[in-house]
């Protein structure tokens, strides 16, 4: 009797104390129906071992689950949230580092500026990561609690029941011609990172020395007037890049349109690279003689080997980047 009355108690302390009484006593009569009329401690330990687990009991007396998110919204809670956190945390990401340009003086040390915008980066994140879970959770949470339906099967993305037909509109992806979101975010914060410091390159690309606990910025390598005397070519550059990474999240895969359209992204930047980096007058002087009496070298010759191999390491990106693309789209 311990038994049983131990058992009935771990199912009914799981309900709403309205209904424990009655289920009590429905359950009570349940077990003592199945027990024969002699029964012992091993006939009551296999009718609880065939009426399952309490919690398990528990659940189907419940009107609401007793899980979070159960089954039929999991699939559709899980698939929502790969798809918002990222352009959450870009859209953040994007509108800090905005802000941190604009109020930029000029007076603080730039490296302190990008050593402070990734660590509040990083808090950023964490905090954009947390709103977006807690929220979405919240919701499906809620949607679990008030729907009535007695089907536990899980619904598709369009929160309809799974029917054969929803396959045609699926199509198959081989893992190594995927593209994946992680890609598709590090192709955007990587147009972002090169941008800025295409048109901070005076204060962000430079040589450090340091002095005391500080790293000290003691010229910069480029100049700025001239870097900037390209910016048409390089916002088109830009642009291209940043269609090309839509592109990559809408289709999800390499194909052989997108082939082509890394094609001309990487011919044009490399055309734009080029005429950029062979300008004589793109490196700022105090640079130059910086490097020139550190390396004894002339200018000329520290011009050549800098510019001679950034082209050959762009070029040669370049030309793995499209061969890559096109032996991808053409996985089957």
């Amino acid at each position: 009797m311990n038994l049983i009355e131990v058992y009935i108690q771990e199912v009914t302390r799981r309900l709403p104390e309205k209904s424990r009484e009655d289920i009590a006593l429905e359950l009570r009569s349940t077990i003592e129906d199945m027990l024969p009329d002699d029964y012992n401690e091993e006939d009551v330990k296999l009718v609880l071992e065939k009426l399952g687990n309490p919690a398990s009991l528990a659940s189907g007396y419940q009107d609401q689950p007793m899980y979070l998110i159960g089954p039929r919204y999991f699939d559709v809670y899980v698939t929502l949230l790969k798809m918002i956190l990222p352009i959450a945390g870009a859209i953040a990401l994007i509108s800090m580092v905005s802000t941190y340009l604009l109020d930029y003086s000029g007076e603080e040390a730039i490296i302190n500026v990008v050593l402070a915008i990734i660590g509040e980066g990083i808090g950023t994140l964490l905090d954009v990561g947390l709103q977006v879970f807690f929220w979405l959770t919240l919701v499906f949470a809620i949607m679990e609690r008030t729907d009535k339906g007695k089907d536990s099967e899980p619904l598709t993305a369009s929160l309809n029941k799974w029917t054969p037909n929803d396959l045609k509109d699926i199509i198959y992806i081989p893992k190594k011609k995927a593209i994946t979101k992680v890609e598709v975010f590090g192709s955007f914060l990587w147009t972002a990172i090169w941008a800025t410091v295409y048109f901070y390159a005076n204060q962000l690309a430079g040589v450090y020395e340091k002095n005391g606990d500080k790293l000290e910025f003691v010229t910069p390598v480029f100049n700025q007037e001239v870097l900037l005397s390209y910016w048409p070519m390089v916002l088109i550059a830009i642009g291209i890049e940043v269609v090309l990474a839509f592109y990559k999240f809408i289709k999800g895969q390499w194909t052989n349109k997108m082939a082509i359209f890394n094609t001309i992204y990487e011919v044009v930047a490399s055309v734009i690279f080029i005429v950029i980096i062979i300008n004589p007058n793109l490196f700022h002087h105090e640079f130059i003689t910086y490097m020139t009496d550190l390396f004894t070298i002339t200018g000329k010759q520290l011009v050549n080997w800098i510019a001679g191999g950034s082209i050959i390491l762009f070029v040669v990106f370049a030309i793995v980047n499209i061969i890559d693309g096109f032996r991808k789209a053409r996985i089957l």
